[in-house]
């Protein structure tokens, strides 16, 4: 497809209509947001569906200062207007399929993205499988491989590994050659951690993963640890580390308080850092995005990587989505449709 595609004055949308449970999403109208320089405007496919979304529909997580307060940070569609220089300068054009990383107004049928948070949709991808990458990759290759350091022949333990960003960072360690360890709660959220290319799982509910992790590493522990529980899984977290070892958090599931033992971080010389990516400038994220394009995407267009999508339900149906979410039932992403939406 080429040139620009026309779009209404005005859209439809997933609004929170209050603070609360998955009900308080509703179907709402509001204006095509008008993309700026270096933007584009998105007429959107797909929207992927994300822990912090739940957060903030519970009044939890709060869009940075500009962005938009409907929930969504991740699409895939197709750019309809926008900066064209922008879009050159990126290998990208009007009419073309991209997937985006934003701050928020993702669940809606247009959105606008920073032209360097764009992605082309990788070679033999839908839309809606293009719409579950943006925040669940950003987010691991900015905490295993640019925070957390992890390099090939290394050990990464992934806490949570069925999740959306579990699947994620267990399929990109291995692609880079790391050896990963995954734990699960469940046996068959277990074996699909190892389907998935993990050389070991351990079920958290039946198992010490403490224990376990010494075991499977002869004692040494793990290279990197990415941490999405925090609160008393911190002390434990560390336990797993191996001398110079780093622990990388980006959620705080379990609690924002921990007790941990400085003496043995001072001895063995292990990092405890964290970061959350939504509030970070756009020229932070643009310098992930091209990493991703040059280091990541040919993995993706090769089926070395690939998207694991648990449920694709109708925009209209994003309680549905975000109340599957809290049941922790789901294995990889959860991803919303907006082709059935009237235009």
């Amino acid at each position: 497809m080429t040139g620009p595609v026309p779009l209404p004055h005005t859209m439809q949308a997933i609004g929170i209509t209050a603070a609360g449970g998955p009900e308080v999403l509703r179907v709402v109208e509001r204006p095509c947001p008008v993309p700026g320089p270096g933007e584009v405007l998105i007429r959107v496919s797909a929207s992927g569906v994300n822990r912090p979304d739940v957060l903030q529909r519970k009044g939890f997580y709060a869009p940075p200062p500009g962005a938009s307060d409907l929930p969504g940070l991740e699409v895939a569609g197709v750019v309809v207007a926008g900066d064209e220089p922008a879009l050159a300068a990126q290998g990208l054009a009007l009419g073309g399929r991209v997937c985006a990383l934003v701050a928020g107004g993702g669940y809606a049928q247009a959105v606008v993205a920073p032209v360097r948070q764009c992605l082309p949709v990788p070679a033999g991808f839908t839309d809606l499988e293009a719409a579950s990458l943006p925040e669940t990759f950003f987010t691991v290759w900015s905490n295993v491989f640019d925070r957390g350091q992890l390099a090939a022949g290394q050990w990464l333990l992934v806490q949570g590994g069925t999740s959306g960003i579990g699947v994620t960072a267990i399929q990109m360690a291995k692609a880079f050659g790391a050896k990963v360890i995954a734990t699960a709660g469940s046996d068959d959220k277990a074996a699909r951690c190892l389907a998935l290319g993990a050389d070991h799982a351990i079920n958290y509910r039946s198992t010490d993963f403490v224990a376990a992790t010494r075991e499977i590493t002869g004692g040494r522990g793990v290279d990197v640890v990415l941490d999405m529980v925090a609160g008393d899984y911190v002390a434990r977290e560390l336990d797993c580390l191996a001398d110079d070892g780093r622990l990388v958090i980006i959620a705080v599931q379990g609690g924002t308080r921990a007790q941990i033992d400085a003496g043995a971080v001072l001895r063995r010389r292990l990092t405890i850092t964290g970061s959350t990516l939504r509030p970070r400038p756009e020229p932070f994220k643009a310098a992930i995005a091209a990493a991703l394009r040059e280091r990541v995407w040919p993995l993706l267009a090769s089926g070395r990587i690939r998207p694991v999508i648990h449920q694709v339900f109708a925009a209209g149906d994003a309680a549905a989505a975000h109340a599957l979410m809290e049941t922790n039932a789901h294995v990889g992403k959860l991803v919303l449709n907006w082709e059935a939406m009237a235009a």
